[in-house]
């Protein structure tokens, strides 16, 4: 008698599959601030116009839940050691939120607090995020302004939003769960260089200047590449418009 084949396992694929079942609506209404530091402002308008479903699998969701936990500890973390935080506005008991041009240019903080040995005097805007061991590493070496640009922008831009002048930035490595901190003061010239760099993308009509070819290393792993390089059609066609004439760069809003 033949034996019979044994079941796979499929407890961990249906796990992930509830991430992507419960994951939501993947267009936002508004260009973060989490995304203005990146260089190919072509990128960041593709983005902002809904031109590519990232569709994440259900494993990668999991871990992008993964670091939002690790925030959360991380001001529990400061909560425990004695510093005051403020994760959500006490008059409206949602997150610290800012918004420019109408709300299409906008962002969430994690917290601001005081009480840092280094000033314990001065409010912070406070960013959490993680890392693995390589981008840590390197993070240690060179400070957040050389390694990890995007995230230096995105402080800036939360000091500009709420009339802070310093931020503290902390990274948890993934790996070794050892923690990174560094404070960052506000530098009122890249501010006013990233809101510029907002305006042109939340208004310019057409997409921006390529930074690549289709080959390069900056674009071979971008996720508008197809709409970008091959000319296929945006998943969302046009934010403010019912339709759009396709055109030979991109598109733009009938």
């Amino acid at each position: 008698m033949s034996e019979l084949p044994v079941a796979p396992d499929t407890t961990a694929e249906t796990i992930y599959a509830s991430y992507v079942k419960n994951n939501g609506d993947w267009r936002r209404d508004h260009l973060g601030a989490s995304l203005i530091g990146q260089e190919c402002e072509r990128k960041i308008w593709y983005t902002f116009r809904w031109c590519t479903n990232p569709r994440f699998d259900g494993r990668m969701l999991r871990l992008f839940a993964t670091g939002h936990s690790q925030e959360t500890r991380l001001l529990r973390d400061l909560k425990n050691s004695g510093i005051t935080v403020y994760d959500v506005d006490p008059d409206t008991g949602k997150q610290i939120h800012y918004k420019d041009f109408g709300g299409y240019y906008a962002g969430s903080l994690d917290a601001i607090a005081k009480g840092f040995d280094e000033a314990p005097k001065t409010w912070h805007v406070v960013e959490c995020k993680t890392m693995n061991t390589k981008s840590f590493s390197y993070l240690k070496s060179k400070g957040v302004r050389v390694a990890k640009y995007e995230h230096y922008a995105q402080m800036q831009v939360y000091m500009g939003w709420s009339g802070l002048d310093r931020a503290m930035y902390l990274v948890v490595c993934k790996e070794t769960d050892e923690i990174y901190s560094e404070r960052v003061y506000f530098d009122k010239e890249t501010y006013d260089r990233l809101r510029l760099k907002a305006d042109r993308i939340v208004f310019a009509e057409v997409p921006m200047q390529k930074i690549g070819g289709p080959d390069s290393f900056k674009c071979k792993w971008c996720e508008h590449r197809y709409s970008c390089h091959d000319k296929k059609l945006p998943e969302v066609n046009c934010r403010t418009c019912a339709y759009s004439d396709v055109i030979d760069d991109g598109w733009i809003c009938g």
